[in-house]
């Protein structure tokens, strides 16, 4: 939802979730009676499957996908030293988080909840999406947690979660905005469609997950439980019951992960019929498009419409694809992500062109100083690809994975954790009067999404698989673990990537063990050496997984050595506002010009990048730890053009005289990094002329 366009609605989390009592744990003639029941009697929540491990999932719970080819591990596994993310990730639980808890209080997310029991007068405030907002919160603390106890943090979420389920109808409906005046509009097409009932439903069931497996408390799950079982089963689905859709996904991912929880394949069955569509809603074309639902997923050829519905659409689908196997699923997957990969995605991982409905635009529309590249879009992008490298393996994913979240997912949180990016462009101009950082958005899906991904990132560094396991992202951390035979495992990391290209991993299994070790080799990657116990190893190729199988003994050494030097990049040149111009990148994170750093009176919209034949080698790296948290910056020479002489007139004849130009020195810092001080203009991509 754009903040400024209020009228466009934002994620209706769609239709439903089912979880009534799993048939394992109810005798069959009792289930069947119950779903005879009417909607507003209440029900028996069932016994989680996964009961003993409830601490044992990752991100997902992928244990008994028969179609996902690796194994999520706990975020509890993995402890992150500081480094990079360590850094990160602490002003997010000690920053991020608690004031964003202080700021749904103060802008009456929790009233909203209080008023409905009696234990607040204050009117309802916020959009139809603002439940949520309170969810993801609750998510954040819940990866927060399966990092560690923070008995502070918990004792808030605990007030939270006693507010939000005492608010909870006898029916299991419950949202704070269609109450009311607003009760008679519950569930109609145009609620579903625009008014986030069961988006906001959706992201407390994910909420409610995170807090179950870092804390076994169900109180909230058991809500969401309660939603879907005696509201949404006995009354909403395929025919005879009423219809639904999802008029922003994002429920098909709590539905299936409820289904994981539960063994209760009705809810499975409901994300798969919300996934397919139903006829009888006889929704416009703009409208199905817009949501990316309500019309097959497998009949969908590209993606459009509103970018973050689109990528939660292709997370529940790829979900869905892990848990049936469904090979029209794979192949629309598949497809939609070459058009992304290939015509849609910008060099920082974000997506979502268009400001006008937050959308994908068509094939090679990524303009830079108009785009939007929301935050929630880029994460949504990284979750999509974790899904996609979960069923596969292959390393394609991982790299998407790594530039979203190096690049548009960590610029849209300020350096001190407390400002945050909505969009994400990738030129910028304070003239404008954009404030393009702010503490807080009326429409605030982003904080608290950007809040529970950096809680949750311990639980994308690793996944096991059948045959060993695989090792994805890079910083100093250990893991403390298990093979899927059980075999315990410890692997630790000591590096400064991203500012460094090299690794070094001791991997010690509890006793000598035969298994592979796949370790990624990043797509940017130009050469690369492996070796182990200091005895090289062949094979290793960009853009691919090395898997190094042998017997591995205690304190067995794995050296990683990638150059990391910069890359000049250029676009695809049906790309037309990167025509002409370049970017940069070293590592995983791209860079970008601010025009405080340049030389006094240059403005970036006259520079150019001058580079030679081998542009990789005229770069001078500076290690900055004062700046912007430390940061490497990258120096190269450029040109300023003298158009203080240009004709004034905005049309004139073409003379074809060169234009004066000046040579001054250029100064890049991370994308990641911008807008951390005073306004300033920003570009990624510049102009560029050979020397």
């Amino acid at each position: 939802m754009n903040p400024k366009k209020k009228e466009m609605s934002r994620r209706q989390f769609v239709t439903s979730a089912a979880a009534l009592a799993t048939m394992a744990s109810f005798p069959v003639k009792e289930a069947i009676a119950a779903i005879g029941k009417e909607a507003d009697e209440p029900q028996t929540s069932p016994t989680p499957t996964d009961k003993a491990g409830w601490r044992d999932q990752g991100v997902e719970n992928l244990a008994k996908s028969p179609h996902a080819k690796l194994r999520n591990i706990p975020v509890r596994a993995v402890t992150i030293h500081g480094g990079f993310w360590g850094a990160r990730r602490e002003i997010n639980v000690n920053k991020s988080i608690p004031t964003m808890h202080d700021l749904l209080e103060a802008n009456g997310r929790m009233d909203n909840f209080r008023r409905l029991v009696g234990n607040s007068s204050a009117a309802q405030r916020g959009p139809v999406y603002s439940d949520s907002d309170v969810y993801k919160w609750t998510e954040a603390v819940g990866f927060a947690l399966q990092s560690g106890d923070r008995p502070a943090l918990r004792a808030s979420a605990e007030i939270v979660i006693g507010e939000v389920v005492a608010a909870q109808e006898p029916s299991g409906y419950l949202n704070t905005y269609y109450v009311g005046d607003h009760k008679s509009s519950r569930m109609l097409t145009q609620t579903q469609t625009t008014g986030h009932e069961l988006y906001n439903i959706g992201h407390l069931l994910q909420g409610a997950v995170a807090y179950y497996r870092a804390t076994g408390d169900r109180k909230l799950l058991d809500a969401g439980i309660r939603f879907v079982d005696d509201f949404l089963i006995p009354n909403y689905g395929s025919a005879p019951k009423k219809p639904i859709v999802s008029g922003h996904p994002e429920i098909e991912m709590g539905l299936i992960e409820l289904y994981r929880i539960t063994g209760d394949k009705r809810q499975l069955d409901l994300a798969g019929y919300i996934l397919e569509g139903d006829k009888r809603m006889d929704l416009p074309e703009h409208r199905t498009i817009y949501m990316y639902s309500g019309t097959p997923f497998t009949e969908r050829t590209k993606l459009e419409g509103h970018a973050v519905r689109a990528m939660y659409a292709c997370c529940g689908a790829t979900d869905y694809y892990m848990e049936t196997g469904d090979g029209s699923y794979w192949n629309t997957l598949e497809k939609l992500w070459n058009d992304m990969s290939d015509t849609k995605m910008y060099v920082t991982g974000g997506v979502g062109s268009r400001s006008d409905g937050e959308a994908f635009g068509d094939a090679y529309e990524l303009p830079n100083f108009r785009a939007y590249g929301e935050s929630c879009a880029a994460i949504g992008n990284m979750m999509w690809n974790w899904r996609m490298l979960s069923v596969t393996g292959n390393a394609k994913f991982t790299d998407v994975v790594e530039r979203a979240l190096y690049n548009g997912i960590n610029s849209g949180m300020s350096l001190d954790g407390v400002m945050y990016c909505y969009r994400n462009p990738l030129a910028f101009d304070p003239s404008t009067g954009d404030k393009i950082r702010n503490p807080w958005y009326d429409t605030t899906c982003c904080p608290p999404n950007l809040e529970r991904t950096f809680a949750s990132l311990p639980g994308y560094f690793y996944s096991t698989s059948s045959d060993g396991i695989y090792v994805h992202l890079y910083d100093n951390s250990e893991l403390d673990w298990h093979l899927e035979n059980g075999t315990s495992l410890k692997v630790t990391q000591k590096t400064n990537y991203p500012w460094d290209g090299n690794v070094e991993m001791t991997v010690t299994p509890s006793q000598p063990s035969e298994f592979v070790v796949y370790v990624r080799i990043p797509g940017w990657v130009d050469s690369a050496q492996v070796a182990v116990n200091d005895k090289s190893i062949t094979g290793a190729k960009a853009g691919e997984y090395l898997p190094i199988r042998r017997r591995w003994s205690a304190g067995d050494r794995i050296g990683l050595q990638m150059a990391m030097t910069p890359q000049v990049l250029e676009a695809n040149p049906r790309v037309a506002d990167d025509t002409g111009r370049v970017a940069v990148q070293r590592g995983p994170l791209i860079y970008c010009l601010e025009e405080l750093d340049q030389p006094s009176g240059v403005m970036l919209s006259d520079v150019a990048l001058q580079v030679g034949k081998r542009p990789d080698t005229e770069f001078q790296t500076e290690m900055k730890n004062d700046l912007l948290g430390g940061v490497l910056l990258l120096r190269h020479t450029g040109l300023s053009y003298d158009r203080n002489e240009a004709p004034n007139a905005l049309y004139s004849r073409y003379t074809g005289a060169t234009e004066r130009t000046r040579r001054i020195p250029l100064t890049f810092i991370p994308y990641y990094a911008w807008a951390n001080r005073q306004p300033t203009s920003m570009q990624v991509w510049n102009q560029v002329v050979r020397s």
